[in-house]
């Protein structure tokens, strides 16, 4: 059975589609129950942004007029933490809290070795506070979010080595 107002399930559609730019999210889901057996399941996302286009730049072959090769610098690598084998990323949309509590100390710093299971921050999901343990034990090179901070699904978090 479905929903037979559908113009009020079209403007719910284009307020989570707002919500996405607004918020710049990649990817919103949200199941709206009517009653028995009546629902509405949306799932709202965007592609990420194109990946850099390749720039070709053609070399006029040498002549007499212009005896010196031209270079072509390369582009150096982009740098991406999601990439790193030792990045611990979000397993789910929330916020960052690097303590437990706001005076309290932060869970890790850079530099500081954890053991596998350690709790290395919290991400809160729909008021529910998620320890995020380090999946191995090692040393806290990098830690690439701020305490307070909104990230996605697959956002990574920390460098572990």
């Amino acid at each position: 059975m479905t929903n037979p107002n559908h113009e009020d399930d079209v403007t719910f559609i284009k307020a989570l589609a707002e919500l996405l730019r607004e918020n710049d999210l990649t990817e919103l889901q949200v199941k709206r129950d009517y009653g028995d057996d009546n629902s509405l399941n949306v799932r709202v996302s965007r592609a990420a942004a194109p990946a850099p286009a390749m720039i070709q730049a053609s070399i006029p072959a040498p002549s007499a007029a212009s005896p010196a090769p031209v270079a072509v610098a390369e582009a150096e690598p982009v740098d991406d933490p999601a990439q790193h084998p030792g990045a611990v990323t979000s397993p789910m949309v929330g916020t960052v809290y690097m303590q437990p509590e706001p005076s309290a100390p932060a869970f890790v710093s850079v530099g500081t070795s954890v053991a596998e299971g350690d709790t290395l921050l919290i991400v809160e999901a729909m008021k529910t506070m998620n320890h995020i343990p380090a999946p191995r034990a090692g040393t806290v090179k990098r830690i690439l979010v701020e305490d307070g901070a909104a990230v996605e699904y697959g956002t990574p978090l920390v460098i572990i080595e």
